[in-house]
Formats: structure tokens, sequence, C-alpha cells
């Protein structure tokens, strides 16, 4: 599961945030095989889809995390949850995704396949209302 600001993100949901304020990010991996896997890595790109086709990942001026986009995961143990936590902080107004990869560090442990289905996060960075 993926939690924006508290909100649980699937592909039709649009999480709406301020531009300023620092967004909760929460990702939540529940192992069902029956054997631990990792360790392995969760990494965040947040990127803007233009509809054509191309996406723009040169956000750095638009989009900054707090801490890191990158959660390092030694493993998680067959039937349990692991929660990991961040937070994203936009500095412009627009439409932005979240692409999420994993990337393992065992060859020889294979990681849930629903891991690599998690949906897209779409978030609307807004204007500040006074």
């Amino acid at each position: 599961d993926i939690l924006v600001d508290g909100k649980l993100c699937d592909c039709d949901i649009v999480v709406n945030c301020k531009v300023g304020d620092p967004i909760p990010l929460e990702v939540k991996l529940t192992n069902w095989s029956k054997h631990s896997v990792g360790p392995f890595a969760l990494t965040m790109t947040p990127y803007q889809d233009y509809q054509n086709g191309v996406h723009n990942y040169e956000l750095q001026d638009a989009i900054t995390f707090v801490g890191s986009n990158t959660f390092y995961i030694d493993s998680v143990k067959p039937t349990k949850d692991s929660v990991y936590f961040g937070a994203l902080l936009f500095l412009y107004t627009g439409d932005f995704y979240l692409n999420i990869k994993f990337h393992e560090d065992n060859c020889s442990r294979e990681l849930p396949l629903s891991w690599f289905c998690l949906p897209s996060v779409h978030i609307r960075a807004m204007e500040p209302t006074v």
C-alpha cells in the first residue's frame, strides 16, 4: 500500500497537496510468501507526464525529498509487514507522479510479484490558500 498525506493511493486517485508543505509518504509492504525477502532497496523517483509519451525526470528544482528517496530494507519476514516513511516537498505547482522501483541486492531471492505492481502515484501540487 502507498499512502500520500494519509490517503491510500491507487491508479484512480489524485492526491492534492499544497506547495511548500511537507507531504508525508508511507509505503507498506506485505510479504505473503513463505520465505523472507531481502535485502533490497526501494527508490521513489518523481516525474511529470506530458501525456505524449515524454516523461520529465529533471525535477530537482520542483520537488525535494525530506530525507532520502531510497529506503534500504534488510529483509521482510514471511506474512509480515514492513512500513517505510518519508516526505516530499513540492516547490512549484503542477501534476507529478512517483515511479517506485525495487533494486534487489541478492539475485537468489525473488521479491513478491505483487510488489512490482504498485500503483502509480499521482500528486497535484497547488498554491496554498491564504
